[in-house]
C-alpha cells in the first residue's frame, strides 16, 4: 500500500523512500499539458456520458438530465427523470449507456428517492426517446434500492459501471458506520446484479441468503469512482474519513474494513486502527493524507494522449484538482497532480480521446486536448 502526503510537504525528516517505492507525484500547472476549454455551464452537474452520436448526457443534482449537442450548440432537457430527493448530497447521480445502445436505446440512472424512513439511492432503467419536439425517457423501471432509507443526507455514493451483462453499483454507508459491516443491509457495500436488476447465482455472499445475495464487496464507506482497467480489473475510488481517502483494487469477496480500519481519522480526531492491524481485511493500494476528496474516475483508453494511455484520472473536489494515476498490474500510484482551482466533480473520456471535465456547483464542463 502507497500511503501519498501533499506533494509539497517538506521532505525535511522523512524517512529515505525504499528503492522501489515510486516517485512522488508531480504538480504540473494544467496550461502546461494541455489546452483547456470551456464549452458550457450547468447547475450542479454530477455525471456524464456520451453517446455513439458524440451527444453526450449531463446529470444536474436537482433532478434534470441534460441532452447536449456540443457541435449545434443545443440542450434539450430530457422529460420523465424520476423524483429525486435533493437535498446535501442526495439528487440525480450517475448516467451509463447500455453497451448495445446504438441498437436499443437503453441507459441507467442512479439517485437519491424519498421513501419511508428518509432517502435512499435507487438505480433505473429506462429508453431515450426523441422527437420533433424534445426528449423523453420511457419505460423507466426502478431495478434496485438501497435499504433501509435514512434521513441523512449523504453517502449516497450510486455509481454504476457495466460489463459483459453485468452491472456494479456502489452503495454508501450513508454515515451510518456500522452497516457496511452488516449482512442485513447493502449500504457499505459494492453491489453486482444483471444488467436487468437480476441478481447472478455466483456472487459470493450467495450462501447468506437475503439480501447479502447482492453483494460483490463489503466494508465500503463512500465510492464514487468505479472503473475496469483493459485487462478487467475493477478498481474504485473511496472518500475516507480526515486523511483516508483511497484507491481500492475490487476482488469479489473482500472486505475492505469500514469502520473498523481505515489509513485515516474520524472528523473529531479519534483514531481509527490501521489496516495494518487488521490482515483479514483488504487494505488500499493507494491511500491519500491529506485527503483529495476523489469524486469521477476513468481509466484512459485512447489515442489523444497516448503517454496517458492505460493511467487513471480522478476529479479531487477538495483538492480542487485532476489527478492522474499510473497502474502497474495491481500496483498504482499517483504520477501528477494537476491543480484546476475548482472542484471537480466528473471525469469522462470522450469519443475523440479528449478528456472531458464537469466542475462542482456550478458546473463548467471543460475539454482537455493536448497542449500544441
Amino acid at each position: 500500500m502507497i500511503v501519498l502526503a501533499a506533494a509539497c510537504k517538506s521532505s525535511e525528516a522523512e524517512p529515505p523512500r525504499p528503492p522501489d517505492a515510486p516517485e512522488p507525484p508531480r504538480i504540473t500547472p494544467p496550461e502546461e499539458v494541455f489546452e483547456i476549454e470551456e464549452l458550457g455551464r450547468f447547475e450542479e452537474a454530477w455525471a456524464m456520458t456520451f453517446l455513439p452520436d458524440g451527444r453526450l448526457l449531463i446529470t444536474e443534482k436537482p433532478g434534470r438530465l441534460e441532452l447536449v449537442d456540443l457541435e449545434a450548440d443545443r440542450i434539450v432537457e430530457v422529460a420523465g427523470v424520476p423524483e429525486v430527493a435533493y437535498g446535501g448530497q442526495g439528487g440525480l447521480g450517475d448516467v451509463v449507456l447500455h453497451p448495445d445502445f446504438a441498437d436499443e436505446p437503453r441507459l441507467y440512472l442512479s439517485y437519491a428517492e424519498p421513501g419511508e424512513g428518509g432517502r435512499g439511492a435507487a438505480v433505473a432503467r429506462a429508453l431515450l426517446r426523441e422527437t420533433d419536439d424534445g426528449a423523453m425517457l420511457e419505460a423507466l423501471e426502478v431495478i434496485w434500492r438501497q435499504t433501509p432509507k435514512d434521513p441523512g443526507q449523504g453517502h449516497f455514493s450510486h455509481r454504476i459501471v457495466l460489463r459483459d451483462g453485468r452491472m456494479w453499483i456502489s452503495s454508501g454507508d450513508r454515515q451510518l458506520f456500522t452497516p457496511a459491516q452488516e449482512f442485513t443491509n447493502n449500504l457499505g457495500k459494492i453491489i453486482r446484479l444483471f444488467d436487468d436488476g437480476r441478481v447472478p447465482d455466483d456472487n459470493p455472499f450467495r450462501e447468506r441468503g437475503g439480501v447479502a445475495r447482492e453483494f460483490w464487496t463489503m466494508g465500503h464507506r463512500n465510492v464514487l469512482g468505479l472503473a475496469f482497467d483493459a485487462e478487467g480489473r475493477l478498481w474504485a475510488h473511496e472518500m475516507g474519513p480526515r486523511g483516508g481517502d483511497e484507491l481500492n483494487l475490487i476482488e469479489p469477496g473482500k472486505n475492505y474494513g469500514w469502520p473498523e480500519v481505515s489509513e485515516g481519522r474520524h472528523y473529531d480526531l479519534r483514531d481509527i486502527p490501521s489496516h495494518s492491524t487488521r490482515p483479514e481485511f483488504q487494505a488500499p493500494v493507494v491511500a491519500w493524507d491529506p485527503v483529495i476528496s476523489p469524486a469521477g474516475f476513468v481509466i484512459y483508453q485512447g489515442d489523444r494522449f497516448p503517454g496517458f494511455r492505460g493511467d487513471g484520472f480522478i476529479g479531487g473536489l477538495s483538492s480542487e484538482a485532476l489527478i492522474r494515476v499510473r497502474f502497474d498490474g495491481e500496483k498504482a500510484h499517483e504520477a501528477e497532480r494537476y491543480p484546476m482551482g475548482k472542484r471537480i466533480r466528473e471525469v469522462e473520456e470522450g469519443p475523440d480521446g479528449a478528456l472531458y471535465l464537469l466542475e462542482d456547483g456550478d458546473s463548467r464542463l471543460l475539454r482537455l486536448t493536448p497542449k500544441r
